[in-house]
């Protein structure tokens, strides 16, 4: 047999049965999961962890994407091997969970850091396939730990042996591939890709493509705006950027892409969206709550804080959209509308009553978000079953496969989608495990913030790279936690306002969501875009610089979360002109001319910088008097641009 050869059509039935066999455990043992919570999210990740690999397997095993430069019969032979390995460390962690987690916690026998280490190795092998950015930086890392006592100077560690590294990435359920990331993508996430994947099967999204057509014909703008306003209400509950992502993710990335929006462009504009759902009130995620407990003051207090920086970032975050999408206006332009058909209007209300749903259920009803998930996805299948039987009734189309061709798409990309997400996380937690055991973190936090002594700006800078670094493998609210507890102390003792001090590490927080290499919302979004990962990542990082301008903003003009109030209103409108100005200096275009656009982005990008960092309120508002001209020039530019595009013949 040659590399590359196909599957022979008797062999393809044999893959493609045993994946969908895999994939109808793996969803009945989550759905089973989700409704009883049995057993924990760590035991959950030692059993299906290994079946993520395996329906990895199987499926780049059907699409000839295992060892495609590899003969047929190596890559059935390396499939069964690593299908065999994965389960054999499933049933053994599953069966060994108790004794594991507590009997022998600390002090692991040789088959504990064997099957744990394989499964370390098999979730390697999928990132060298897949990231091999992460792979490379992971084989570094463990080096490193390995190695650490031939680094000099502030880096320099002992050295750790080979077995406190297997058991670091592996049974140590701190850290490595069954540690809380992994377990976030099969628990809360993996609850909303259910909603995804059954708008999906029944064509929802498909319906929404084809109603996005008559939006786009009217209006280019509206398509990338709905991102925005629509991610706001569902991210604002669920507290979760990726889980908003992968709920309202599903719709307007695949619509902005249908009406001609880049891939990595459309992916970017969701995770910005989602990811400032955390900053909107009255629900402002986990760490808002935790902010409240720290200060001693009330919920309410922070929330009414919280509003001036929730404008500023999502007004700014509109702009970029609008300007993206005037830069794409040529594709946009192009799309046509399509025939709507009564069952397309129906798959579009499923998709409204899930949204609203889980704000009714999350906000008023305050359920937990996988639990809203689990009973909206009840729901909208009923409904979106029900509708497909009385279509079929009338139309008297009966057969076996029309029916069982939804659930069959359900399960393919429910497990799909969510065991591929669960392997990149534990890819991320193996990262992360080679930052915690080595101290690098702690360390650089210590040195950082000692070395900054009493200098305010260099103070932010420090505490800013130190909460990155900790975004890099926590959520937000761990990550707001530890931030709060290194900078808050010094930062109080030099006089800044302790509101200033917790709204800067509850910002870095949120941007700890985003921070590369390892930002979730992402990940999530360039999966769903089938975009590359770091472009997508890399253009969110440019969409979302609102959030830096609120970073320094906060210690220039602590009136924006000291007391609202006047001030409060005035300090709001000058960081949020300064952060116009920015982002039109990135995203604009002033000239048709490189050599006069780039000075002119320049130069605008020094005023919005001025207005930001300028103490004085009056200088403040003078610079933002050119950021307005700018800002209307570029109005005057677009609008002969257009004018002259409608003269010109076709």
């Amino acid at each position: 047999m040659t590399g590359g050869s196909q599957l022979p059509a008797r062999a393809g039935i044999v893959v493609q049965t045993l994946y969908l066999l895999t994939a109808v455990f793996f969803f009945t043992y989550l759905f089973s999961y989700y409704w009883t919570s049995a057993g924990g999210p760590t035991l959950l990740a030692f059993t299906l962890m290994p079946v993520a690999f395996v329906l990895f397997t199987l499926d780049a095993l059907r699409k000839n994407e295992l060892y495609p430069d590899l003969p047929l019969a190596v890559n059935c032979l390396l499939a069964a091997i690593y299908v065999g390995a994965a389960i054999t460390v499933a049933v053994y962690m599953h069966v060994e969970y108790e004794a594991i987690g507590t009997v022998r916690a600390g002090f692991w026998n040789t088959t504990d850091m064997v099957m744990g280490g394989l499964m370390a190795l098999l979730v390697m092998e999928y990132a060298r396939k897949r990231y091999v950015a992460l792979f490379v930086l992971n084989i570094l890392l463990i080096l490193y730990a390995v190695y650490g006592s031939l680094i000099p100077g502030m880096f320099y560690h002992p050295g750790l042996n080979w077995g406190r590294i297997v058991t670091a990435m592996s049974v140590e359920t701190s850290t490595g591939v069954f540690s809380n990331l992994p377990q976030l993508a099969l628990t809360l996430i993996g609850s909303f890709i259910l909603v995804l994947s059954v708008l999906r099967a029944y064509g929802c999204v498909d319906s929404i493509l084809r109603g996005a057509s008559l939006i786009s014909v009217r209006s280019p703008h509206a398509l990338p705006q709905a991102a925005v306003l629509g991610s706001t209400a569902v991210a604002a509950v669920s507290g979760s950027g990726a889980a908003n992502a992968i709920t309202t993710g599903s719709a307007t990335i695949p619509a902005m892409i249908g009406a001609g929006m880049p891939r990595a462009v459309a992916a970017s504009i969701e995770a910005a969206s989602s990811l400032g759902g955390q900053l909107m009130p009255p629900i402002m995620g986990i760490a808002a709550f935790l902010m409240a407990e720290f200060m001693g003051r009330s919920y309410f207090d922070v929330v009414a804080r919280g509003y001036a920086p929730a404008i500023i970032y999502f007004v700014s975050v509109a702009v970029a959209v609008y300007l993206l999408s005037t830069r794409y206006r040529a594709r946009l332009d192009s799309v046509s509308a399509e025939i709507m058909s009564p069952m397309d209007w129906i798959n579009i209300g499923a998709f409204a009553v899930v949204v609203t749903a889980l704000i009714g259920l999350m906000a008023v009803l305050h359920l937990p978000p996988m639990f809203a998930a689990l009973y909206v996805f009840l729901g909208v299948s009923a409904m979106l079953v029900t509708a497909q039987l009385v279509s079929l009734a009338r139309s008297g189309s009966w057969s076996l496969r029309v029916l069982i061709g939804p659930p069959c798409r359900f399960i393919d990309a429910f497990s799909g989608m969510t065991a591929d997400l669960t392997l990149l996380l534990a890819t991320l937690s193996i990262m992360t495990g080679g930052l915690v055991i080595t101290g690098v973190p702690t360390k650089i936090g210590a040195l950082l913030i000692d070395a900054a002594g009493v200098n305010i700006a260099v103070m932010a800078i420090v505490a800013f790279l130190f909460g990155a670094l900790l975004g890099t493998g926590l959520p937000p609210a761990p990550t707001y936690i530890i931030t709060a507890l290194v900078i808050a102390p010094p930062m109080i003792r030099v006089g800044l306002d302790p509101w200033v001090v917790h709204f800067f590490a509850f910002f870095v927080a949120v941007w700890g969501e985003l921070t590369p290499p390892t930002s979730l919302v992402a990940a999530v979004t360039a999966k769903i875009a089938d975009a590359s990962f770091m472009e997508t990542l890399y253009r969110a990082i440019l969409i979302c610089v609102s959030l830096f301008m609120l970073m320094a903003g906060v210690f220039v003009r602590p009136e924006l979360v000291t007391e609202p109030g006047a001030a409060q209103i005035v300090a709001m409108l000058l960081i949020l002109a300064s952060t116009i100005g920015i982002t039109f200096s990135i995203q604009a275009r002033f000239s048709d001319r490189r050599v006069f656009d780039v000075p002119l982005r320049l130069l605008l990008a020094g005023f919005a910088l001025l207005a930001l960092f300028h103490p004085s309120d009056p200088v403040s508002a003078a610079a933002c008097v050119p950021i307005a001209l700018y800002v209307g020039y570029w109005i005057l530019r677009r609008r002969d641009t257009s004018q002259a595009a409608v003269r010109q013949p076709r």
